[in-house]
């Protein structure tokens, strides 16, 4: 990469990006379109994907830093008419840098905040409740320098994630007192915007601000973080053409491999995909297609949510996942339903949307979240044993592309020999069919596999350079039942002309004797 090009990875302030000469994606027509309209905001985006460095950036602008500001679209909008680059009072808000596993981190956070804004504009007011002095402030701040307050509130929610029930109820509370403010003092306030992950039920809030205008699902608001298509070709067409160079592949494949792996978000109905920019950054700077954004965070919550609601995992990728606008924009921590919390944190996207039932078509949103999240996926389903790991995609890719049908017995004996076994038979039969469709999904990293549940179709197709294989899978059954089924319904006559190995295999699963029990190859 040239020296001169210095990608922003995990630079969330404005101006030192910009001072320190960082590539910069320009959404300052966000800024502009949202800081005239003067309406209360909140922004749901997953994380890492740009909401920081967006309130730093209407930060320097409600502060007047116009120097930052030279190149970039907002200077044309903004114009020099007398109301353009006034300064305001801020009030920025960070819950980004505290754990709030403890039981005043909250507080601890707000009390920091009020401290730096007291040295400004009023008297530190120790022995005062923490709302009180946030509207004494507000009203101070006004009087000093003649102009409304502007408040920016960086991921809001991070204090409700990682708190406990009883935490959470009292972090709630703290809320309440705190940002009620907010409605009632209203006439002090110039511009309010609020960001997080989650959009919380019953957090005062969302209740007391019945005027914040939540555009998380807005058309127009749909690329105001992450990175767009013509964003990627426009600002990064150096990187794109060394990561080909580095990958030995030419730039058209290279951006269509980018796209399928990063791209693919969206925050509405029929808008454009979004990227990922955090994983779009990280591929260009260490010039290889990785897992970047699934690493920075191990969705453990996630998935155990996932377990315990009984949620089928199967159906994610089968195009049979709804959810109402209500479902996708509202959280409660005791609602069993994990598929909010999912399409909130970025581990579910908008895939099409219902107009007859009001629903979005939910789904991964790229390669990087759908294998990151399998992979992390099996281990919920299988007892935790010490090595060798019978789910090792790569050998059972490898045995897949070579023909070696005992290994990939062997392999499913080791995987379902593996399975818990709790009283609940219809848990029993639900951990048997997402082991066998995760190694299906997984191996499709590598081969072309089609799973099917409707009948009349195989289980699963693969195929690779030399060989299609059709498997059928029985419980309690046989394999010769499961072999004869392909035979008779017919499912290898589209590959009668095909050069390839057909192999027709047939697996039994034993669930009194928790085994593989029958595996029959023609």
């Amino acid at each position: 990469m040239s020296p001169d090009r210095k990608l922003p990875i995990g630079i969330q302030d404005f101006e030192r990006l910009i001072r320190d000469g960082y590539v910069y994606v320009d959404k300052t027509e966000y800024v502009y379109r949202l800081a005239k309209s003067g309406l209360p905001y909140f922004l749901s985006r997953p994380r890492r994907f740009g909401k920081s460095l967006f309130l730093s950036t209407l930060r320097a602008y409600f502060e007047g830093k116009k120097e930052l500001f030279t190149s970039l679209k907002i200077m044309e909008l903004e114009g020099d008419g007398p109301d353009a680059w006034q300064k305001y009072p801020v009030f920025y808000f960070d819950f980004n840098k505290k754990n709030f596993k403890t039981n005043t981190a909250l507080e601890e956070v707000l009390e920091e905040h009020l401290k730096e804004w007291e040295a400004i504009y009023g008297d530190e007011q120790k022995e005062t409740p923490l709302e009180e002095r946030f509207r004494h402030l507000l009203v101070k701040a006004v009087e000093k320098t003649g102009r409304n307050a502007v408040v920016l509130v960086d991921e809001y929610d991070k204090a409700l994630l990682e708190a406990d029930e009883e935490r959470l109820e009292h972090n709630k509370a703290v809320f309440k007192g705190f940002f009620s403010t907010l409605k009632s003092y209203d006439h002090y306030l110039k511009f309010v915007l609020l960001t997080g992950v989650t959009k919380f039920s019953k957090v005062s809030i969302f209740s007391d601000l019945n005027q914040l205008n939540d555009i998380s699902l807005d058309y127009e608001y749909n690329g105001i973080c992450g990175i767009t298509q013509p964003e990627l070709t426009d600002n990064f067409a150096l990187e794109i053409n060394e990561l080909a160079a580095a990958e030995g592949i030419g730039r058209e494949n290279c951006i269509t491999k980018l796209k399928k792996m990063y791209d693919g978000y969206h925050f509405g109905i029929d808008t454009e995909g979004v990227y990922n920019p955090f994983s779009l950054l990280n591929a260009f700077s260490k010039k290889n297609f990785g897992m970047y954004w699934f690493a920075t965070g191990t969705p453990t919550f996630l998935v155990e949510k996932l377990k315990k609601s009984g949620f089928d995992a199967k159906e994610i990728t089968e195009g049979e996942l709804y959810a109402q606008e209500p479902v996708l924009t509202d959280y409660r921590f005791d609602n069993p339903n994990p598929i909010p919390l999912f399409y909130q944190t970025g581990y579910l996207t908008i895939k099409g949307y219902d107009k007859k039932y009001r629903s979005y078509q939910l789904g991964y949103p790229n390669d990087e979240v759908k294998y990151g999240f399998l992979e992390s996926l099996a281990p919920y389903y299988l007892h935790e044993e010490k090595e060798p790991d019978p789910l090792d995609i790569r050998s059972f890719g490898m045995d897949i592309e070579r023909g070696r049908t005992d290994n990939l017995r062997d392999r499913f004996t080791a995987l379902f020999a593996r399975l818990p076994y709790p009283a609940d038979e219809k848990i029993v039969e639900q951990n048997f069919q997402n082991v066998i469709y995760i190694v299906f999904m997984l191996l499709g990293q590598y081969t072309f596999t089609e799973i099917h549940n409707a009948k009349g179709r195989a289980d699963c197709i693969v195929e690779t350079d030399d060989y299609v294989y059709i498997f059928e899978f029985k419980r309690d059954k046989s394999a010769e039942e499961a072999l004869k089924q392909i035979e008779d319904m017919g499912y290898a006559k589209t590959y009668a002309a095909d050069r390839r190995t057909l192999l027709m295999i047939g697996v039994n699963f034993d669930s009194k004797e928790r085994s593989l029990s029958g595996w029959e190859v023609k």
